[in-house]
């Protein structure tokens, strides 16, 4: 050991052990007036003193000797004999201060190790069971902030998962107007610049402003109707109602719109419904589309898995999530929380 026990003892710990064995004098006396005037201006003082220096180093000496060279080593039997040991000794030095006052003549040394055994045993317990709950503690924070930083990290992870698949798609929209529509290729590229810089710079956060997030969908539908085929018939109603005041995850609805323009039906009746309403603290937000009877499962790969994951990290147990799929008709219907505790706030809690 890099430095004696007895080097690790804090004289602030001194006041705590006074007011211990003081709070047992007041209990053996019944007045606490009594206690310390018994304390303070009879010859108990020394008995009092004996009490508080020879248990207080009984105790340390456990606390940073014995246990680490010994019970966290595995020497349970040799711990075990030195504990026995410390506790005799200890013992045996408070009974020596008995003989150094005045006493009943009817006690004698058994009597005298009748009070002082049990005492030495009830602190030297009360502090291994302050150092075992500290050390529980520690290690439960410790093991709190791993999964505080692995969830952040995959949230993160799960997150950027999603911009090169958007990124890829926009592009494609974009060079399929330069192409066709010459004339609206600026306007498209417009629509373009505000979308990466609402994913560069307004989305940084776990939540943000959810009529900030309508925005960017509003932006990401307006550009792919100009990709999209005249006849596709596409509705969208968002809710009129205030939302500045409502955060969302960044993201989480994007990923059913984008999925619905990249699944939807090839045929000439082919159509989008996308709808959000706020009822109190509950987001109600849908997405249908036509499909064709060859499409099937366009859900099931990254995207929802995805989406899932992220609405398991930010929302656990605050969303339901109810996908259907019917022949020429894919709906996914989304009910969420937007009133409770972002994940920071859980971890928080947690923690």
């Amino acid at each position: 050991m890099e430095k004696h026990w007895l080097f690790r003892y804090r004289l602030y710990h001194l006041p705590f052990w006074v007011m211990y064995h003081y709070a047992w004098w007041v209990v053996s006396y019944g007045d606490p007036l009594k206690a310390a005037n018994t304390i303070l201006f009879t010859p108990h003082a020394v008995e009092f003193a004996f009490y508080v220096v020879f248990q207080a180093v009984a105790v340390y000496f456990n606390l940073y000797y014995l246990i680490p060279q010994f019970l966290q080593k595995g020497k349970y039997q040799a711990y075990m004999g030195y504990l026995l040991l410390t506790l005799v000794t200890a013992t045996l030095c408070i009974v020596g201060g008995y003989y150094l006052i005045p006493t009943p003549s009817d006690l004698c040394f058994f009597g005298f190790v009748g009070k002082a055994l049990p005492s030495t045993i009830a602190s030297m317990t009360l502090a291994m069971s302050i150092k075992l709950a500290k050390h529980w503690m520690r290690t439960k924070e410790r093991q709190q902030l791993l999964e505080k930083e692995k969830l952040e990290t995959e949230l993160q992870f799960l997150r950027n998962q999603f911009n090169p698949h958007f990124l890829f798609n926009s592009i494609n929209s974009i060079f399929f107007l330069i192409h066709k529509k010459p004339d609206v290729a600026s306007a498209s590229l417009a629509k373009f610049s505000e979308l990466l810089r609402h994913q560069l710079y307004e989305c940084n956060d776990p939540h943000i402003p959810l009529d900030k997030e309508i925005t960017f969908l509003e932006n990401f539908i307006e550009l792919e109707k100009l990709r999209q085929n005249k006849s596709t018939r596409i509705q969208v109603h968002f809710t009129d109602k205030p939302v500045a005041h409502i955060s969302i995850a960044p993201f989480i609805l994007m990923t059913f719109i984008e999925n619905a323009f990249k699944h939807v039906s090839g045929q000439d009746a082919n159509w989008i419904n996308i709808h959000l309403e706020i009822e109190e603290d509950q987001l109600l937000f849908g997405v249908s589309n036509s499909t064709t009877n060859k499409e099937s499962s366009q859900y099931s790969g990254i995207g929802l898995r995805n989406v899932r994951r992220r609405l398991d990290l930010v929302y656990p147990g605050q969303y339901q999530l109810d996908i259907q799929e019917i022949p020429g008709n894919f709906t996914i219907q989304l009910q969420l929380n937007v009133g409770g505790g972002n994940i920071m706030e859980i971890l928080s809690l947690a923690i």
